[in-house]
């Protein structure tokens, strides 16, 4: 990591611009009010901002900040460069307290900053559905939550109890591809079949464990393989078939857990979709899938694009 850190781009504003640039605009400048990329030309003046256009057809000013997730944004970019890199190389996160330190930014622009770039993360829009090549996917939900202490009854004297939040994950990993996660509102049919049916191609081997909602509720895949872990069945091999288990999904729910109880030890239930994002962006994007921290870095960049977060949108609670 301190080699990557020691890059240019970390530490020099106008290097900074430019590789943001080459990867935002790898045609060239485009103006984000008319689209225009034939009549773009740099200010140079001695008291331009750095990395300003003006568009000759729509006559306005423009950088490559507008229209991503940097606009409107007073941190330097080579501040932002480093955030990114430092979210995309740490296995389970970096927290905002951590970025704090390590940046010199505020707590709360440290806070704000990071989710962000997880929304930049973020991937949306319509995906093809997962394994038509007839590999396996793997289906498993698990729950994430705290317990927290609240009065109850205190002016009788009657003390404290616990209460308990949970939220229902959904994930679907394919064996040596991705995830794709979701945030559902408990583990009944209609939350979970519809997804599990919609993001999984028919041409491919669905493997659950032995949750009756899998039973008879799924669509007409290849095959529906359950592992019982009532029976203490973890695995089972059978000639000529792919080992049955749900070893990988759950190996993800690990991962996932370690960060969020060891990295963030906090999340409120309407930011979890961006965290599941940044959980999954960087298992889809990891060193068995041919990715290194720099390509990963660069990936999460062009995410950036049309991904305008304010503060008020991010609701910080």
């Amino acid at each position: 990591m301190s080699d990557v850190l020691s890059h240019k781009r970390f530490h020099d504003e106008e290097a900074a611009y430019k590789w943001v640039e080459a990867h935002l605009w790898p045609h060239g400048p485009e103006c984000p009010r008319c689209g225009g990329t034939e009549r773009n030309t740099k200010l140079q003046g001695k008291s331009t901002r750095i990395g300003t256009y003006k568009c000759k057809d729509c006559r306005k000013p423009f950088t490559v900040k507008v229209g991503t997730i940097f606009e409107d944004s007073h941190i330097p970019m080579r501040m932002w460069l480093q955030a990114i890199a430092l979210m995309c190389a740490s296995k389970k996160g970096i927290s905002a307290n951590q970025l704090h330190r390590m940046t010199g930014l505020t707590l709360k622009s440290a806070w704000f900053m990071s989710h962000r770039i997880r929304e930049a993360m973020r991937v949306g829009g319509l995906k093809p559905p997962m394994s038509g090549d007839g590999g396996v996917v793997e289906v498993d939900e698990t729950i994430y939550g705290r317990t927290s202490t609240h009065p109850k009854g205190r002016a009788q004297g009657r003390g404290f109890y616990n209460a308990i939040h949970k939220n229902v994950v959904l994930s679907l990993v394919e064996r040596n591809g991705e995830v794709r996660s979701f945030h559902v509102v408990g583990s009944t049919i209609s939350q979970v079949i519809p997804l599990v049916n919609e993001n999984i191609a028919k041409e491919a081997i669905v493997m659950t464990d032995g949750a009756p909602i899998y039973a008879n509720r799924l669509g007409k895949f290849a095959s529906h393989d359950r592992v019982d872990h009532s029976a203490k069945e973890y695995v089972r091999y059978e000639e000529g078939r792919p080992a049955v288990h749900t070893n990988t999904v759950e190996g993800y729910f690990s991962l996932f857990k370690r960060g969020m109880r060891g990295i963030y030890q906090h999340c409120s239930e309407k930011h979890l979709h961006r965290y599941l994002a940044e959980f999954d962006f960087r298992y889809n994007a990891r060193v068995a899938l041919g990715v290194d921290d720099n390509q990963r870095a660069a990936k999460a960049l062009v995410g950036a694009k049309g991904k305008r977060l304010t503060y008020k949108a991010a609701d910080r609670p």
